[in-house]
């Protein structure tokens, strides 16, 4: 029995594996893009289990496996079991059982992680408190259409040491790139993966300026992630210096792209003459949600494909 392959977080793909899923990303999209059906998952089911709300994971999942031929099939908290404390393991054998594939968006990392032991199926981390890699998935792939590879770029990140910035990093070791990083003092990004990232790939600091001096990306997150809601007052007050805006852009490289993986408060992380301006790939960005993640369904559940 061939061994199920799980994505809980950016580092258990290797650069290879990345390689072919940025560019078969790109050969579906264009697919898409002139209206080709592809249908290679008729008849797959994935369920997707929502213990934390949104619109891009379940539109760019659900989407996903439509134009793939499969389906899937929502559940939150408050229209399954889970509400009402069902252990997420119980869970993942139900779950794994009657479907091909399940995406998860929750709170801690370890919800993903038994989920995944206790699964016949392939399990994807559609967003934790700890980390977010179908978003880099996405963004890199952003990345890669206007600017070409990533390798030996810098990335300019702006704001909190969150799961996005804690999952830039692992991208920056595994593709070798470089991620600078600005955070108010106390917000600094922990790593958590008990890996070494030396100066060639992370430069931490407090300086938005510095950190996005000669940069090739700049991007940046809300100040208050899902679940951080009661520091919002004080969050507010340390971030407030942290704005990207036009004035801190022209620190970056004069061609630099500017990235938020949304939703976006503009006046608060960033202004709207940034998110709104030529510089800014937001939306094909959010887009790319939907092809990285159809790449990556297609081949935790077929492997790679040729055509």
């Amino acid at each position: 029995m061939t061994q199920v392959r799980h994505y809980l977080q950016f580092s258990d793909l290797n650069r290879d594996d990345y390689q072919y899923l940025f560019q078969r990303a790109q050969v579906l999209k264009r697919r898409h893009g002139s209206g080709e059906l592809y249908r290679p998952l008729v008849g797959k089911v994935m369920s997707m289990v929502f213990e934390k709300n949104s619109t891009r994971t379940r539109v760019s999942f659900e989407a996903g496996m439509s134009q793939l031929g499969g389906h899937a099939m929502f559940l939150d908290a408050n229209t399954s079991q889970l509400g009402r404390g069902e252990p997420i393991e119980d869970t993942a054998r139900v779950l794994s059982r009657m479907s091909d594939i399940i995406m998860i968006r929750t709170f801690e990392q370890s919800n993903v992680e038994r989920l995944a032991a206790n699964s016949r199926v392939p399990v994807i981390n559609g967003l934790t408190n700890e980390y977010h890699p179908c978003q880099i998935l996405a963004d890199i792939l952003t990345f890669i259409e206007h600017r070409g590879p990533i390798k030996g770029k810098t990335v300019a990140w702006v704001g909190d040491g969150n799961n996005m910035c804690r999952t830039w990093l692992q991208a920056a070791k595994l593709l070798d790139f470089k991620l600078k990083v600005a955070t108010p003092v106390g917000y600094e990004l922990k790593t958590l993966d008990g890996q070494h990232y030396g100066p060639e790939h992370f430069e931490p600091g407090h300086s938005a300026e510095r950190a996005v001096a000669g940069a090739d990306l700049v991007t940046t997150d809300v100040f208050t992630s899902m679940g951080f809601e009661a520091e919002s007052v004080a969050r507010m007050e340390a971030f407030r210096n942290y704005q990207i805006t036009a004035g801190l852009m022209k620190h970056a490289k004069p061609d630099a792209l500017f990235m938020h993986c949304l939703p976006a408060h503009r006046g608060e992380e960033v202004a709207a003459d940034v998110i709104d301006g030529p510089q800014s790939v937001v939306w094909d960005e959010a887009e790319n949600r939907m092809h990285g993640q159809k790449a990556l369904i297609e081949y935790l559940l077929l492997g790679r494909v040729d055509d």
